[in-house]
């Protein structure tokens, strides 16, 4: 195996991971990604125990215990650009001797779960909701830079969206779904739907305030697309990435999202944190149930 270089694993000098600021042990094989910092107390503050709190920028992290599940919170910030850096280092802290520099042997495969704000697409959809992302678009870049499976059915839908939405834009879009695995398990907990991640808030997710929007039906071919049934239920900024980066290294994850707004009926949740909170301790006790 080959020594991974110094400057391609960065390390602090603690021989911490460059940006997550962490050591191996500090994190379980049960990581909750969250992109608002803040969002971290507000998750680990249901748990038993904290034993880790750790930070480097926007990049929060606690860990400890629910019962006896050992649980990791990770705050991303807002984008895919901070899912490639989470994802990655996530990745080396359990995967690679960052003494050596050398892979471990074994590989281990870790559970990531988001914990997200979204805005759903759909009229039927109501705010203060619970949406599963089962696949998500991409118009961010970032999977372009990686290898990672695609099924045939990922395949079709992929060629199917792009139809849609390079007729009227330069755009080149990704897809990448769910865990199956994970799918399977808490399918049942929300409904679950296609899910749009864009590289911006405005005009990336189809806002106008005063700088003009160069594609000002994107919304319309959003909300208006469907492969065999299946709608574009919502829109973030990071479940792509995750599906993505996941893939390619062997995880699992899923993401979760509280429908905070809806785009169609231009309808905000009047109690975002409360509906937050409960939707907060609802996926943790489903975490915590499954062996």
């Amino acid at each position: 195996m080959k020594k991974i270089s110094e400057t391609e694993l960065i390390l602090n000098e603690d021989g911490s991971i460059y940006h997550l600021n962490l050591h191996a042990e500090d994190i379980s094989d049960l990581v909750i990604l969250v992109g608002d910092p803040d969002r971290v107390p507000r998750v680990s503050k249901f748990f038993d125990r904290i034993e880790i709190k750790k930070g480097k920028r926007e990049f929060i992290t606690h860990t400890g215990y629910l019962r006896e599940k050992r649980l990791t919170v990770i705050s991303t910030g807002i984008g895919t650009d901070n899912i490639d850096i989470v994802l990655n280092e996530l990745d080396a802290l359990v995967n690679i001797n960052l003494s050596t520099r050398l892979p471990h042997s074994t590989l281990r495969s870790i559970d990531v779960f988001r914990i997200g704000t979204s805005g759903a697409l759909q009229p039927d959809i109501p705010v203060d909701s619970l949406l599963i992302s089962s696949a998500s678009f991409g118009l961010d870049t970032l999977m372009h830079f990686y290898e990672y499976p695609l099924t045939v059915t990922d395949q079709l839908l992929l060629q199917q969206f792009q139809s849609a939405i390079q007729a009227k834009c330069n755009i080149s879009p990704y897809v990448a779904s769910a865990s199956s695995k994970l799918l399977k398990q808490f399918g049942h907990m929300a409904p679950s739907g296609l899910t749009l991640t864009a590289p911006g808030f405005y005009a990336p997710q189809g806002r106008q305030v005063r700088a003009k929007s160069n594609i000002p039906e994107l919304l319309s071919i959003i909300s208006e697309f469907d492969h065999s049934g299946k709608k574009i239920t919502n829109m973030e900024m990071e479940t792509a990435g995750i599906y993505g980066m996941a893939a390619c290294l062997g995880h699992h994850a899923l993401s979760f999202n509280v429908v905070l707004a809806n785009r169609a009926t231009h309808t905000f949740s009047k109690k975002p944190d409360a509906v937050m909170d409960s939707f907060i301790q609802l996926i943790l006790n489903a975490i915590i149930k499954k062996p």
